[in-house]
């Protein structure tokens, strides 16, 4: 029986991560992994063709990475959850969030099949049951764009000494609340329209 391979895929994709945390995804390379790894290239080779194969890998590691973050908040509030795991991401993985969240890269593009996993996260919530998936898709949008401007002040230290994690969090509870309420208004007022031309 032939013995382990000692750079498997799992550990090679983990040290370009490791890279990519601490330089950003350009910094990737296949001599810079197979250096930090203490290798030659040859066992990158042997598992990515290229790369921007191994950089692919990372990405999704990343998206892994993020979703952890997810499943960790508990707050019994589902819709904050993903505010608040978005914001801890920024704040640990800086560097990262930069990169994927504010350079015009081909690495993220919009992905439906997370977006639904999103918005099934959001029908949990109590506060967003009596709405529609379109509707809970345009909340979740006007949340994600207030959630990424406050990342990006998080991730580029723009935020006053003072502003730490907790007002962070009542802030995105605030603002969802705003969203939310305002959703519940235009419901109503289609509602209310709807009426007047059924008589």
């Amino acid at each position: 029986m032939a013995p382990p391979k000692k750079f498997t895929r799992e550990k090679i994709i983990e040290t370009a991560f490791e890279i990519a945390k601490a330089e950003g995804i350009d910094a990737i390379t296949i001599r810079k992994v197979a250096k930090k790894m203490g290798s030659s290239i040859a066992p990158i080779y042997v598992n990515f063709t290229d790369v921007e194969q191994l950089i692919q890998e990372v990405v999704a590691k990343t998206l892994e990475v993020s979703r952890h973050f997810l499943n960790e908040q508990q707050s019994g509030e589902p819709f904050l959850d993903i505010g608040i795991a978005s914001i801890r991401f920024a704040k640990q993985y800086s560097v990262l969030f930069r990169d994927l969240v504010m350079k015009n890269n081909g690495h993220m593009v919009h992905n439906e099949d997370h977006v639904n996993i999103l918005i099934q996260q959001m029908k949990k919530d109590t506060l967003l049951q009596d709405f529609s998936y379109e509707e809970l898709k345009q909340i979740l949008l006007k949340m994600q764009i207030f959630q990424t401007g406050l990342s990006v002040m998080v991730a580029n230290d723009l935020l006053p000494d003072d502003f730490n994690e907790e007002k962070m969090i009542e802030m995105l509870d605030s603002t969802a609340k705003d969203v939310i309420t305002a959703a519940r208004l235009r419901q109503s007022n289609q509602m209310s329209e709807g009426e007047i031309y059924d008589e």
